[in-house]
């Protein structure tokens, strides 16, 4: 059976605490998203605050191939007719093919939030769905709290419903809000919906009582075909339900379909890459595609997995993209990043030796705290060097910087770089906005007389991992930088204690893979190349 996945990490999942996204942060993780074959993308509540207003005007930009991006509000407010209320008002200018409303469905909320009648709430909802779809919008509404308002009243919560599909809504999805409907009873309260109302019915858990994932799956098992969740779980209090877990289950334990079996295969790149984005650590024992979700430690847990994997390993971790680990030994798995060359069609231009180096460098990478899943630029050079051993385009002599400050006054940081060069040494010396900056503009000074095209690469987002929290300011740090060239964007990573050193070593990948791009286009750096990786 076809189940439509719905992600609302850009909305929902916002509200979860520590979690916070750039508007590029969020353009970038809704372009992910498509590409993996979400059917809706809930960006936001372009009525609730800038930065997603700002989002909407962005996202008309973005190409999709496949999802319908969502914008997010509520029904109007009882003083408002619904042609003037801000928030519904916001949804149309958002222009976004679908809307998502929530409306009150249990009477509590009525009488002690809205402070109005039940009749009167039954109107909000009628009003806001028909005014949307009177504009063309796919109308999906989520029907707030409506386990615990089928609980308190359920003549007047299926009302609810009814008041919404008669006024055009396409899906009527019912939200555990606050996540406290074990499954059993969610399960009962979902068919007995289905058996009520024709179309498609939808399924909002939140994880307040750790089974929002089993709740999603008992809610398709009972009748709906749509599912809404979070990203690695992400969201207000204990988060929404885990999308990605949903759909591996969905995929691979009933065999419906969300967004195909290929997609799969990309499923722990995703929760790694919208980690990354925000910041935060991806847990080790997620469910599926955690670092630890194949890991084998007990020797006789691993003495039978490496003679049939089955024997402890619930499904094959290549069908999510993640790869079997076998601890404090030397027998790790590297499938996931075999099967990104497959897919790139580069695993066939590396000879079986070049191939092992470049997997022995990735482990090795991996060891000491790089993460190519979110640093697909860094990925990208090492395969390219690994195709191209012996190219060189410059060599670092040293660099210096230094943070200046007195006083009250603002900080100063100067910076010098000296490269060599096929025709020689290169220096320059800058000041800048901080230490990151100042080396950048002095690296560009050094490479631009040589290699002009460089200039157009500019530095769009920076972030920065503690790995080590223990050892405080003397620990380890991940620095993952995003650039672009205004045609395409790309992320490399850099590792050190040192983190200005994490941060070069980040700004040196960007900069070599675009010239190993550069070259793909311009012969001259091409040949240019070829002499001076010919004299070193």
């Amino acid at each position: 059976m076809r189940i439509f996945t719905f992600d609302t990490t850009l909305r929902d999942g916002t509200q979860g605490e520590a979690v916070s996204f750039s508007v590029d942060d969020k353009l970038t993780i809704a372009t992910k998203l498509d590409e993996i074959g979400i059917d809706y993308i809930e960006g936001g509540w372009p009525g609730s605050n800038p930065k997603d207003k700002e989002f909407f005007t962005r996202a008309k930009e973005l190409k999709f191939q496949h999802a319908r991006m969502c914008a997010f509000g509520a029904t109007r407010m009882a003083k408002f007719a619904v042609h003037k209320d801000p928030s519904v008002l916001a949804l149309v200018e958002s222009q976004t093919p679908a809307c998502s409303i929530f409306g009150k469905t249990w009477d509590l909320h009525v009488h002690r939030a809205l402070n109005i009648t039940l009749e009167e709430n039954l109107t909000l909802i009628s009003d806001t769905v028909g005014f949307l779809r009177s504009h063309g919008r796919e109308v999906i509404y989520d029907a707030e709290h409506f386990f615990d308002g089928y609980k308190a009243n359920p003549d007047y919560a299926l009302r609810t419903l009814e008041a919404a599909q008669k006024a055009g809504a396409q899906v009527l999805c019912l939200c555990d809000t606050n996540g406290g409907t074990l499954t059993g009873e969610l399960a009962a309260i979902v068919a007995v919906v289905r058996e009520r109302f024709d179309g498609i019915i939808g399924i909002h858990p939140h994880n307040d009582s750790d089974v929002a994932v089993a709740n999603a799956v008992a809610a398709v098992e009972a009748g709906c075909t749509h599912v809404q969740g979070c990203i690695n779980g992400y969201g207000e209090r204990c988060g929404n339900a885990n999308l990605v877990s949903i759909i591996a289950n969905l995929e691979l334990k009933i065999g419906h379909t969300t967004i195909g079996p290929d997609s799969l295969k990309s499923l722990t790149g995703l929760a790694h890459f919208v980690a990354e984005r925000a910041n935060l650590p991806l847990r080790n024992d997620q469910a599926y595609v955690g670092h630890s979700a194949f890991a084998h430690k007990g020797g006789v847990h691993v003495s039978a997995v490496l003679k049939d994997s089955a024997t402890y390993e619930h499904v094959q971790p290549a069908r999510i993209g993640n790869h079997q680990r076998v601890l404090l030994s030397d027998l790790s798995g590297r499938g996931n990043i075999l099967y990104k060359l497959k897919e790139k069609g580069l695993a066939d231009r590396l000879t079986e030796e070049a191939r092992r180096e470049l997997l022995e460098r990735i482990k090795h990478m991996e060891y000491v705290g790089y993460e190519l899943e979110a640093a697909e630029g860094t990925f990208e050079l090492l395969v390219r060097e690994a195709l191209h051993p012996n190219a060189r385009f410059f060599e670092v002599i040293n660099f210096e910087v230094t943070t200046k400050m007195t006083g009250a006054k603002p900080s100063t940081t100067h910076a010098a770089v000296n490269i060599k060069a096929r025709d020689g040494v290169h220096s320059a010396s800058a000041s800048g906005h901080g230490p990151v900056h100042a080396l950048d503009v002095c690296l560009r000074q050094c490479l631009s007389t040589l290699y002009p095209g460089i200039s157009d690469v500019r530095l769009t987002d920076y972030k920065v991992r503690v790995l080590e929290p223990r050892k405080g300011t003397a620990a380890k740090v991940r620095v993952l930088v995003e650039w672009s060239d205004h045609e395409r964007s790309w992320a490399t990573v850099g590792v050190s204690d040192n983190v200005i050193e994490a941060s070069w070593l980040a700004l040196l990948d960007a900069l070599k893979l675009e010239l190993m791009r550069l070259t793909e286009q311009d012969e001259s750096i091409d040949r240019a190349l070829a002499d001076y990786s010919w004299g070193v």
